[in-house]
């Protein structure tokens, strides 16, 4: 194998290097996987979303089935404002339930869609008016930690 042939196969392997670690920072930051088909928006509104970032996974019985598409603040009733895009392929009746959840080891934020049993669908333009905002663990620490000081020894619940 000469010098040339020797300098061709390093780049090569250096190429794919860079190609392999280019397809891995874009798995971990979400922005594979992007669906171009027909899909509808809709939003739900949170009192706390975390750290829910924008394209976000939304799932519903552990399949995705959209993407946050952008968050927002109200500026009157101070709520976080998070637009979802559903794919047209899945229909969720007007009582679906939207929650913040957690899932993996690095702590990704999802909002996961729990369909109810009326028969109207949402649509469009539409919004979910049940949601259960994330749980934030500093406010779950101090609350425990102040219930516990709260209590004086002697007495029992």
């Amino acid at each position: 194998m000469n010098r040339s042939q020797f300098d061709l196969a390093v780049g090569a392997f250096v190429a794919l290097g860079i190609l392999a670690l280019l397809f891995l920072a874009m798995k971990v930051g979400n922005l594979t996987g992007f669906d171009t088909g027909t899909a509808y928006v809709i939003e739900a509104r949170f009192d706390n979303i975390g750290g829910m970032k924008v394209r976000a996974p939304v799932k519903s019985a552990g399949v995705v089935v959209g993407r946050v598409e952008s968050i927002s603040l109200d500026g009157e009733t101070y709520e976080a404002v998070a637009r979802l895009r559903i794919s047209s392929a899945f229909r969720f009746s007007k009582d679906t339930i939207a929650t913040i959840l957690t899932s993996g080891l690095l702590g990704e934020q999802y909002i996961g869609l729990e369909p109810g049993g009326v028969s109207e669908y949402l649509v469009q333009g539409d919004r979910v008016m049940k949601t259960q905002s994330a749980m934030v663990l500093e406010k779950l620490i101090s609350q425990f930690l102040f219930n516990k000081a709260a209590e004086t020894p002697g007495q029992t619940k």
